[in-house]
């Protein structure tokens, strides 16, 4: 009985790791707007990305879109994909820098949440957006017709 329940949840249960990822990269996106100097063009500068006056609103506007989507459920293996680049090139410019720096144990303090979502975009990227979402409910409306 017990494991009946749990296979019947499961599938139902992505709505959590969607809608955290989802909202997490949505309001990073805003953030880039909303402190430019803190979390978009400055930190972008900072770090070294190249032509942050362009990067940084474009990463942003793609953490915005792609999180939006995913949130809602809509297209959500594709939205994915730019975010999963995006947490990549995340981890290469500011963890490896703190890894050959400080060592392990430092790079592993900061980039815990970089690697909690990596993981849960290869999860929705795999598993897909889950019976409550747009993208299921276009499904069963084309089955329907």
């Amino acid at each position: 009985m017990l494991l009946a329940t749990l296979r019947l949840f499961a599938p139902r249960a992505t709505i959590f790791i969607r809608l955290g990822v989802g909202l997490i990269f949505f309001l990073e996106g805003i953030k880039k707007f909303l402190f430019p100097a803190e979390w978009g063009v400055g930190r972008f500068a900072h770090i070294g990305i190249p032509y942050p006056g362009l990067m940084a609103p474009f990463v942003g506007v793609v953490e915005i879109v792609c999180g939006a989507l995913i949130l809602i459920g809509l297209l959500t293996r594709l939205a994915a994909v730019p975010l999963l680049i995006d947490i990549s090139v995340a981890i290469l410019s500011t963890k490896v820098p703190i890894l050959l720096a400080r060592g392990f144990w430092s790079m592993e303090a900061e980039a815990r949440t970089d690697y909690a979502m990596l993981t849960g975009l290869l999860f929705v990227l795999f598993a897909g957006s889950g019976p409550w979402s747009v993208d299921a409910r276009l499904v069963r409306a084309q089955d329907e017709g």
